[in-house]
């Protein structure tokens, strides 16, 4: 049980927080995609969903490590493209 309060459930809240995050205030999920339809993001997947997926995959510390190093990549000339984790 003592692994769970501090393994699962951080994790677990992190990722409802970018669940979240891409529901309501994404340009490349939420319903501000209509005014990119094309989507904003440089990269595929989204900067969003690449943490998902790494914290899903290497949990909290090493996947939100990866995906904070990801947004630190994303600016304007970076060249983006296909960045699966």
């Amino acid at each position: 049980m003592k692994l769970n309060l501090f393994t699962y459930y951080p994790r677990y809240i992190a990722l409802k927080m970018i669940r979240l995050y891409q529901k309501t205030l994404s340009f490349d999920h939420g319903p501000m995609k209509d005014i990119f339809p094309g989507g904003y993001c440089r990269y595929n997947p989204s900067c969003s969903e690449y943490t998902y997926q790494s914290i899903e995959k290497y949990g909290l510390l090493k996947g939100g490590g990866k995906g904070f190093w990801r947004i630190m990549r994303c600016n304007p000339w970076s060249k983006g493209g296909n960045d699966p984790v």
